[in-house]
C-alpha cells in the first residue's frame, strides 16, 4: 500500500532503518540489458552515510546484492530483487525515547495510522528507505542513457540562505562531485560547508534546495491529464523524506512575469523545433518539448537536532526530548542522488509508456 511506484517500470521498496536490510524489487525492466552489481554500487556509494564529515556518521558500506532477474550479466525481463544489508544498525540508541513523539518526525502519524510504529530510527519513514530507490534508479539511468541518450544531473543549489550560481544547461556530474556538499559553484560550496559544520557544532540543522536537470529527453514523453510529466515528477520527489516543495522551470518566480515575458518562443534549429528560452522547464501541457527538464526541490531542516525539544509521550504527558543518534545536520548533499533517482524513475516509466503506445 503505497510502497510501489511506476506503471511499466515498477519498483517496490522494502525494509526498515534498523532492521536486517533494505532493498527493492524492480519489475518491468526489459531483457538483455547488461547489468552488474558494480553498476548499482556506484550510485549507492553517492547516497550512503559516512562519506564526509558534513553528513550522518552511520557507517554503512551499502553493498548491493542482486538476488534475481539477472543471468550471465544480462537482465532476464523478470523481477530484479536487490538487497542491501544493514551493518551498522543501532536500535538501542533510540530506546530512551521509544514512547516519545519526536517533533516533526513521522512517529505520531505512523502510530495514528497503524496503531504501531518502528520506533528505532523511524522505520520506513527514515531516509534509509531510499537505498532501494537509488538502486532501482541505477538500472533506470542505464536504460535511459544507453537507449535514449538521456542524462540526469542533480546539485545542491541552496543551503539555508546561501545560494549558488548554476547553469542547468552545462552543469556536469564531475563538477557536482568535486565537493562533499555537491555544489558545483566552488565559492558557494565552501561557504555552505562552513555553515553546515557550524550548524552541527550547535546541535542544529539547516535545509535548502536541490536542483536537477534531465538533458536529452525527446519531445512527446508524458500523459494527459492526470499523469502529466511534471505532475509525476512532483509526486516522485515529494515522496522523498524531508521534501517540502517543488518547482519546474520558472516555478514561483514566473508568477510575477507577464505572458509576454514568460512565453517560450518557438524556432527551428538543426531541423528541429526548439524554444529560445526554457521558462517552461522542458514540459508543456504535461508533455516534454525536447528542452532540458529543470526542476528544484525544497528540503526542510533535518528534524533530529541535538537540542532539548518539547513533546508529549504516548500517554499524552508533556515531556522533553533529548535526541541522540547519527543524523545529517543537512540532508542536501545526500539528497542529490535521491532526487536524481526519482527523476530517472519517472522518465524511464514514461519512456516505456511512450514506446508502448506510440512505438517510439
Amino acid at each position: 500500500m503505497g510502497n510501489t511506484f511506476g506503471r511499466l517500470f515498477r519498483v517496490t521498496t522494502y525494509g526498515e532503518s534498523h532492521g536486517g536490510g533494505v532493498g527493492v524489487v524492480v519489475d518491468g525492466c526489459p531483457p538483455g540489458l547488461a547489468l552488474a552489481e558494480a553498476d548499482i554500487q556506484a550510485e549507492l556509494d553517492r547516497r550512503r552515510p559516512g562519506q564526509s564529515r558534513i553528513v550522518s556518521q552511520r557507517r554503512e558500506a551499502d553493498r548491493v546484492e542482486i538476488l534475481s532477474g539477472v543471468s550471465d550479466g544480462r537482465t532476464l525481463g523478470t523481477p530484479i530483487a536487490l538487497l542491501v544489508r544493514n551493518e551498522d544498525a543501532r536500535p538501542e540508541a533510540y530506546a530512551g525515547f521509544r514512547d516519545l513523539y519526536r517533533p516533526s518526525h513521522a512517529d505520531f502519524t505512523y502510530e495514528a495510522k497503524y496503531g504501531v510504529r518502528a520506533w528505532a530510527g523511524g522505520g520506513r519513514a527514515s531516509a534509509r528507505e531510499t537505498v532501494g530507490r537509488v538502486a532501482a534508479a541505477a538500472i533506470a539511468r542505464k536504460l535511459l542513457r544507453e537507449r535514449w541518450g538521456v542524462e540526469v544531473v542533480g546539485w545542491v543549489e541552496q543551503v539555508h540562505r546561501l545560494r549558488a550560481a548554476v547553469d542547468p544547461r552545462r552543469v556536469a556530474r564531475r563538477q557536482v562531485e568535486r565537493t562533499p556538499v555537491r555544489c558545483p559553484d566552488a565559492r558557494a560550496a565552501a561557504r555552505m560547508i562552513r555553515l553546515i559544520e557550524r550548524t552541527r557544532e550547535a546541535g542544529d540543522s539547516v535545509g535548502g534546495v536541490v536542483g536537477c536537470v534531465a538533458r536529452g529527453v525527446p519531445p512527446g514523453w508524458g500523459e494527459p491529464v492526470f499523469d502529466k510529466l511534471e505532475a509525476d515528477l512532483a509526486k516522485a520527489v515529494l515522496s522523498l523524506p524531508a521534501s517540502k516543495g517543488f518547482e519546474i522551470g520558472s516555478g514561483f518566480a514566473g508568477t510575477v512575469l507577464k505572458g509576454s515575458e514568460h512565453n517560450d518562443p518557438f524556432v527551428v534549429r538543426g531541423g528541429r523545433v526548439r524554444t529560445t528560452t526554457n521558462r517552461s522547464g522542458g514540459v508543456q501541457g504535461g508533455i516534454s518539448n525536447g528542452e532540458p527538464i529543470v526542476i528544484r526541490v525544497a528540503f526542510k531542516p533535518t528534524a533530529t537536532i541535538l537540542q532539548p525539544q518539547r513533546t508529549v509521550d504516548r500517554r499524552l504527558r508533556p515531556a522533553v526530548l533529548h535526541a541522540r543518534g547519527r543524523h545529517d545536520p543537512c540532508v542536501l548533499p545526500r539528497a542529490v542522488p535521491m532526487v536524481e533517482a526519482m527523476v530517472a524513475l519517472v522518465l524511464i516509466d514514461h519512456a516505456m509508456r511512450q514506446r508502448a503506445q506510440c512505438g517510439k
